[in-house]
């Protein structure tokens, strides 16, 4: 398990490709991906082996014409440079009349840089056989628990990314790696259902495979409680947010609102209040590639940015957002390495990689004891952010009732927070010293360009509205 022989051979091929384009423009660089790895899924009625969803292998050549950028991607680079080079400055090329309706764009930088990224699995290596006979033996361990459980599911995944980022001046390669396992329970009785999951995340599959096989029994119960949960009584309440549900809102409140794409499109308020308070001066977040080990974690982005830890809020003040190059060209910043596509064949836009809050000094029991009525939030169900009008939508799968400082056993299932970002950040009175961080979902920007990102932070004592 290594780096990508099938990059390793292209090398030569790209550097003399970037050099025959360099005679004709002023900047090159070309991306090359390769993504594999396994996608295993079993339930009771079938077992699924094969490539996980970002599986690609391609190449993006992006050229700097004195005005502004144009790309070219393809599936594989062709044995001749001098003829390639020629195909790709016709298509490129554009038009007088349409280069005099361009506002140029500045120039990027090709600085020196040569460096290799080496992130393997350092655990044992699982054929698909394998991985197929710990699902279907995890399934059927599920579905022996209780007589309402009508279907299990266990699924797998890993992830092996190489990537190489070549200019004139630079050559940057990376190989990393990361596995997802996920245990599903649905119960149905009296025509409810419930469905629910748990899982564990990790660059070694043996230690998730390990990890996640201990939650069977915490997921069964998990799962019979809310088939059993009433619907929350809509109104305003004091609320506690498992690390789980914490990641959904940094991700949905100031994860979408900060992406600088946004600033340039002027389609983000976030913008106007750089170094004003948006949060309460309990409150810190931070994104970036470098900022934890997780799903969304790299060494170089696809602009070819070194990945970096951004701190987005400092006690309560908005500090800055996050960008791709291009975002950062336009608005005279400095790129911080969130630049990401979901593949060759697709633009690179800002996008969050790992977000998350900051951790606080307030014990979980004291949280708990400073509420007399309320709920405690478990697990990300799904959120929506308009990052112009700063609305936040968060779907948790359950809460459980607080009264009198104590955990009842009373769930209430689904959740929906709602509210304006400021007035829910700016309600955080307590923040716990825990830090979690889960890397188990995809993001995508408005309805398309799907890519992996983690989020999470510590527990939030916060007031919102639940409907």
């Amino acid at each position: 398990m290594g780096y990508a022989k099938f990059l390793e051979e292209r090398k030569p091929l790209a550097k003399q490709l970037v050099l025959e384009l360099r005679k004709k423009f002023d900047y090159v660089s070309i991306l090359g991906t390769f993504v594999d790895g396994v996608a295993i899924t079993t339930n009771r009625a079938t077992t699924s082996v094969g490539e996980p969803m970002l599986a690609e292998r391609g190449f993006v050549i992006r050229v700097y014409n004195g005005l502004g950028y144009a790309e070219y991607s393809c599936n594989d680079l062709a044995k001749d440079p001098v003829a390639f080079a020629a195909k790709i400055e016709k298509v490129v090329t554009l038009s007088p009349s349409l280069s005099a309706k361009m506002t140029k764009i500045v120039q990027m930088k090709d600085e020196p840089h040569v460096e290799k990224f080496n992130r393997p699995d350092t655990g044992k290596e699982y054929t698909a056989q394998e991985i197929v006979a710990f699902c279907s033996a995890k399934k059927d361990e599920i579905l022996k628990q209780d007589p309402l459980i009508v279907n299990a599911m266990v699924q797998v995944s890993q992830i092996k990314v190489s990537k190489m980022f070549i200019t004139e001046h630079k050559e940057l390669e990376q190989f990393y790696t990361w596995t997802n396992a996920t245990f599903v329970c649905v119960m149905q009785e009296d025509g409810k259902m419930s469905f629910e999951r748990v899982g564990n995340q990790n660059d070694n599959m043996e230690k998730t495979l390990r990890e996640v096989s201990g939650r069977v029994e915490e997921l069964v119960t998990i799962t019979k409680k809310v088939l059993h949960a009433k619907h929350v009584v809509p109104g305003v309440y004091d609320v506690i947010t498992h690390p789980s549900a914490t990641g959904l809102i940094a991700h949905e409140a100031f994860g979408h609102g900060v992406e600088m794409d946004m600033f340039v499109k002027n389609r983000s308020k976030a913008r106007g209040y750089i170094g004003k308070y948006v949060a309460s001066p309990i409150v810190s977040m931070r994104d970036g590639a470098k900022a934890f080990p997780s799903v969304g974690s790299y060494f170089f982005d696809d602009d070819g940015v070194i990945g970096q830890d951004t701190l987005i809020i400092k006690d309560g003040i908005l500090q800055t957002g996050i960008s791709d190059y291009l975002s950062a060209l336009e608005l005279g910043t400095e790129p911080t390495g969130n630049g990401r596509r979901e593949s060759f064949k697709r633009k690179a836009y800002t996008r969050m990689t790992n977000t998350f809050f900051l951790p606080g000094k307030d014990k979980l029991e004291d949280m708990i004891k400073s509420i007399k009525h309320g709920y405690m939030l478990f697990e990300t169900n799904n959120g929506m952010e308009d990052p112009k009008n700063w609305n936040i939508q968060c779907v948790v799968e359950y809460g459980i009732e607080i009264k009198d400082g104590k955990l009842t056993d009373n769930y209430i299932s689904p959740v929906v927070m709602s509210g304006y970002v400021p007035d829910l950040l700016k309600s955080i009175s307590m923040i716990s010293s825990d830090l979690e961080v889960y890397g188990s979902g995809f993001c995508g920007k408005g309805y398309k360009e799907w890519v992996r990102v983690s989020d999470g932070g510590p527990y939030l004592k916060a007031r919102v509205k639940l409907g």
